[in-house]
Order: structure tokens, then sequence, then C-alpha cells
């Protein structure tokens, strides 16, 4: 802050004051100094999406930075990237492309990112119940500029490039609404909204469904401005990510201010609900905003790298921002540990160590006794941690590395201690989450350090570790952070336990509470659950929902023919092939002896859930072989739907099975529709 500006704010802390001391100041022939101007450029409209750059500026943290702030939303076919890169705008909006824009020649230099998870995505009208993003080829699709991300989706699926007729992004919604376009590139935290209000039945297709998860929004500038201005940027980034801290800690507020300041033309109640859909996104409960790793961005340079777009080995130099020296020091600390019992183990052996160590400078008569007893309690210690099954280790706080590590860790994980002992800590997990787990870390020791002196901080997780010689082996770690009693040095203390045997027992439970074990189909407590999340889901979008009731012909004779072996073949031969009938959203579950219920969640007309019912009909009516015998069986099929047939679970249920029942008493090997005039 310049000293002018910090003799304002010492003597004049209130607006009116500092506006008072400037014109005294004037008038006593002191200059007053302008801020700096700066132009951020966005990449949409304004909305919540930008929010924290509002709250920088109404709030004063531009004001406070010396920096006068003007926020340019985006317009049509506005190349962000140009507008910086040439000048026009000090900072930029930009996604993840702006690594192809580095490679392409563009000097661009990421100062920090506000979304962990991008947003962007494709939204479709919905035109069938089995539509899907390969759907989108041929049709009338308009993206936005730069939305990389999302042509690597497409040729993820196999999609070219030129399989899609691209419109010019007009930034409103009401094209597809209206029909002008078929799908458009947008974000979870915006579109939806509108398409939700004007009842438009849409379907999203998302690049996360296929392994993209990529940052977004990120806070940009030149490499030209930040060599020849990096006081600029680093205050505009510091003021920027307060701005957006406040913002996530007050929606309300900031809608409002959204609202009445910059978008008068959008509802609050928009506002509100992108900023329900950015918590998602940015993760500010877990992640400092503004944090990056560049592991992550070496993960999405790949992407790009195994799709075509970018070239192996992309050259980081220079492109992400280092605060401070070392992007990766931003925001990190230490915090994993050990249970309450080890700590107190691991604290009192260090103390009396230490105490050890007094006596010993106060009376050299002492020596050997304390020297025995120092053996005795280092010998007691080493055969706890050598021949227990869990893993103790120690690592220093500040550097994240491995300071101890049992013997026990090689049966756990197949390294040795002298392979661990000085190796990073977060080399252990999965990368996918180091960068949040090194929040959790951080946030922990600010927990201890902001605590009375003793005050224990515990905490429990689970992880998979990687082993040496396989998969690897998940984990429970109990774990806290201390002050070494003798050093004063920071310290994270932790247990690990292999809980691999727990969790397969835990999953084995959770599949046998809601399938049947004969044939692994979903039970009756799952499809219930599934109709009334489909029947919610109905009511909200207007579709329809079927439910075939399933009863197998003549499966009783088979069963006192042949004995009850054959018939739970026949059984789980017949769930095979009626999975075989079905889509991956459809579920196929058994309901007891031989009936069998299918719930088609999501469809469009009476006429679809008879070809489904037939074809099922069919599959089953051909021939069994089981073993040497040739079983033959039919199917008796009842069809009703929602809200044709039932507005409800138990009246749709009901329904299906009187049509069951109808099917049966007219000659079986049929389907009949549920009618309320039978």
């Amino acid at each position: 802050m310049p000293v002018f500006q910090r003799f304002m704010t010492s003597i004049l802390p209130g607006p009116a004051l500092r506006a008072l001391g400037a014109v005294l100041l004037l008038a006593l022939g002191f200059p007053v100094l302008a801020a700096t101007p700066v132009t951020l450029q966005l990449k949409w409209t304004h909305n919540f999406q930008f929010a924290g750059y509002y709250a920088a500026l109404e709030k004063g943290y531009y004001r406070d930075a010396g920096l006068e702030v003007r926020i340019e939303e985006a317009r049509p076919g506005l190349d962000v990237v140009g507008q910086v890169v040439s000048g026009r705008a000090d900072f930029g909006v930009g996604n993840s492309a702006l690594l192809l824009d580095r490679h392409a020649g563009r000097p661009v230099v990421v100062l920090a990112t506000i979304f962990q998870h991008s947003p962007a995505v494709y939204i479709a009208r919905r035109q069938s119940a089995a539509q899907s993003v390969h759907d989108l080829a041929g049709q009338r699709v308009m993206v936005e500029p730069a939305m990389a991300e999302l042509t690597a989706y497409l040729r993820r699926e196999g999609i070219a490039d030129d399989r899609l007729t691209v419109v010019e992004h007009s930034f409103n919604t009401r094209d597809l609404i209206d029909g002008k376009v078929d799908a458009m590139s947008a974000y979870l935290s915006y579109e939806p909204y509108f398409l939700d209000q004007a009842g438009v039945d849409y379907q999203i297709f998302t690049p996360r469904s296929v392994g993209i998860d990529f940052y977004g929004d990120n806070l940009f500038t030149s490499e030209s401005l930040l060599k020849a201005r990096p006081d600029l940027a680093r205050a505009f980034r510091r003021a920027s990510l307060r701005g957006w801290e406040y913002a996530m800690a007050h929606p309300g507020e900031i809608a409002t201010l959204i609202h009445e300041r910059y978008a008068p033309a959008v509802s609050r109640d928009f506002q509100l609900f992108a900023a329900r859909q950015m918590q998602s996104l940015i993760r500010a409960d877990m992640v400092e905003i503004g944090y990056m790793n560049k592991g992550r961005w070496q993960h999405i340079a790949e992407t790009y790298e195994g799709i075509g777009m970018l070239p192996a080995n992309f050259d980081f130099a220079g492109f992400l921002y280092a605060p401070d020296g070392s992007a990766d020091l931003e925001g990190l600390r230490a915090y994993l540990g050990l249970t309450l019992a080890l700590t107190a183990l691991v604290s009192a052996g260090a103390l009396y160590v230490y105490r050890m160590n007094r006596r010993l400078k106060r009376s050299v008569a002492e020596a050997g006794r304390a020297a025995a007893e120092l053996q005795a309690g280092e010998e007691k210690y080493r055969l706890l941690t050598e021949t227990m099954l869990d893993v103790v280790w120690t690592a220093d706080a500040e550097t994240l590395r491995f300071c101890y590590v049992s013997p026990s860790v090689e049966r756990l994980l197949g390294y040795t201690p002298a392979e661990l002992i000085g190796t990073p800590l977060l080399g252990a997990l999965d990368p996918a989450i180091a960068d949040e787990v090194k929040t959790v870390i951080r946030k922990g020791v600010d927990t201890f350090l902001s605590l009375s002196p003793g005050t224990p901080v515990f905490r429990t997780d689970e992880f998979r570790l990687p082993s040496k010689h396989g998969d690897g082996v998940w984990v429970e770690v109990l774990s806290t952070c201390c002050r070494n009693p003798a050093s004063g040095v920071l310290e994270l203390h932790g247990v690990a336990r292999d809980i691999s045997e727990r969790r397969a027992s835990q999953a084995r439970i959770a599949h046998m509470a809601q399938h049947d074990m004969l044939t692994e189909l979903p039970n009756r407590a799952v499809v219930s659950d599934r109709l009334s999340q489909a029947l919610a889901a109905a009511r909200r979008n207007g579709h329809r929902v079927g439910l075939l009731y399933i009863d197998l012909d003549r499966f009783k004779p088979v069963n006192d023919a042949y004995g009850h072996a054959v018939g739970d073949q026949l059984l789980r031969q017949a769930a095979i092939r009626m999975r075989g009938c079905v889509r991956e959203s459809d579920t196929v579950a058994r309901f007891g002896g031989d009936e069998f219920v299918v719930l088609l969640p999501l469809i469009d007309t009476l006429a679809d859930a008879a070809t489904v019912a037939e074809k099922i009909r069919a599959a089953l009516a051909a021939p069994f072989h089981l073993a040497s015998l040739r079983v033959e069986v039919s199917s008796s099929i009842g069809v009703a739907l929602y809200p044709d047939h039932g507005a409800d679970e138990a009246a749709l249920t009901l329904h299906a099975d009187a049509a069951m029942y109808a099917a049966k008493h007219c000659g079986r090997d049929r389907v009949t529709v549920f009618s309320l005039a039978a």
C-alpha cells in the first residue's frame, strides 16, 4: 500500500473522514495519489460466477490495494485471452484451454484457480429416453470460445470435431429454449436454472463422466505485465482472493449486490441458485480459494496430449504463478498423526528422554542408573513398534517428509522403513486426493496452533495406499499434530491400520442387504427406493415411468420334475436374459420365487414400455439349456405407467401386478397393459 494511503488509513478510518482528509490535504498543497487503473475481462456475462471480483470491488479490497478496477463482461465472439495478451485488459478469467494458448505462443500466466472442478458441460434438449452425447453429432450446437475441455470430452467419446454443426455462442439460453439450437456449451451454475424455469426437458453431458475433471475459471494475466508490474499482479490477486472468500461466506449479500448493480435483468433467486451450485465446485470448505497444484495441471496437460491437442512434455516454465517463490508451498501446512494412546506413548517417551538428559547434567553420580532406565524405555518402545501390526510414523510438519516409520510397514505395504524415511508423506496417497489432503493438513495445523498449548487435535481418515508389489491397501489413519517436547519442532504423528478385510466385509454386507443372493439382482427394497426417486423426477420433469411385473409360467413343474438345483439355474439364466433386454439405467429385480419386476425410470410413451416387455417375453420363451436338460417356460407380464395407471408407488405396483394376473388368466405367455376398465 502506498505511503499516502497508509497515512490516510491510520488517521481517517471512515469513508467520510477519508474524503474530508483528502480535501484538507489538497487545500494544504499535498498531492492526492491516484489509484492504479486495472481492467478485468470476464469470460461470460455478469452473474455470481464472478462473485469474488464484485465483492473485492464493492467491499473496498481493491481500493485498499491501491487499485481502481473496471470489470468488463464478455460479449459473443470475444477473445478473452487476446484482450489480456494485447494489453486491452490487465487480467482475465479463463479455463484450462490456457494451456493450449500458452503452447500456441500466447504468453499467459495463471495466477489462481477459483473452481477446483470445472462446471463446463453440454446441455441438450431431451429428444428421447436413450439420448447420449453421441446424439450431438450432426446437431446445431452453440459452443463458447476456448471450451477445449468439451472438445476433449467429445474426442474421448470418439466424436470427431467436424461432426457438430457449431454455432457461435449467443450467451442466451433462450436460443436453446426456443429450439434455435439443439444443444449448447454451458455451466452447471447457470443454464439449468433458466431451463427449469421454462419447463424445458434437458439432458446434461459432463466431461467428468469420462474422467476429465479440470480446473475452472482461472484468474490469469500476461507474462509481460507480470514481469513489468509484479507488485500489481500480486496486489490484484490477493485482493481478488480476499473478495472470493467474502463472497462464498456471504452469498446472500453478494447475490443482492450483483442483482442490483450488475445484472438487474436476472433475478436474485438465480444468483442464489448459482451460489449453491458453486459450493461443490469451488470446495472452499476443503481447499483454500485460489489454490492450484502443478501436478493437477500436469494431469490436465497429459489429457490434452492423449487426444492430440497438446504435444508431449508440455513446458510449464512461466505458466504457473508462484506468489512467494513456490506455488507448491502456497497454502501448505501439515496435519496427520497418531491415536491418543500412541501419541501419549511417543510424547511420554520423548519427555522421558529429555528428563533423563537433564538428570545426567545435574549429577554424574546418577548417570549409570539414568542410562539403564533410558535403555530400558527405548527397548520397550522398540519392541512395541516392531512387533505390532499397525504402522507408526512421524513426519516433519514443515517439509511433510517422513522422519520415522516403524518396521511393520514392510508387512503392510512391502516397503522397508529405509525406503520411506525422507520421502514425501503425500507421495503415499493417490494423486487425485493429495491436494485435498494437503489442505486438510494445513487447516488441522492451524487449528492446533490456535488452541491452548497441550490441547490435542485428533482425526480419523481412510485411504487406499499404494503397495510395493500390489494394487494397494485400505488403511485407517489415526492422527494428531503436536510439538516435540525436546526440540519444540512441530511434528505429525500417525498410526495406519490395515482395514482391507473390514471394508470387504462391509461391502459384502451392504450388497447382501440390497440384492437377491441367488440371481444377484436388486431386491424389493432397492426397487422401492429407485421407484420413489423415479416418480419424484417424473413429477418434476413431466415424463413417464414404467413398471413391469413378470411371473414365469410353468416354473413349478420344472422344480417338481428336476429339483430345486435345476430351478435355481433357470432363475439365474432368466435374470441374465432380462438384464440383456433393458438399458443400464433400468432396474431388473427379483421379488421372490419366480416373480420379477422391471423399472423403466424414464420413458416417453406406453409403446416404449410395451416394446421392452415384449422383448423380455420373447427372451424368456426361448428354450433354456441347463446341463443336459432342455427346459421351456414362458412369462406373463403386466405393464403399468405413471401417471396413466397410478400416481404413487403403491398404486403403480398394485396395477402392474393386476395386469400380470390378467395376462395369466388370458392364457399366459403374453404382455398385458393395465386397464381401469378390466
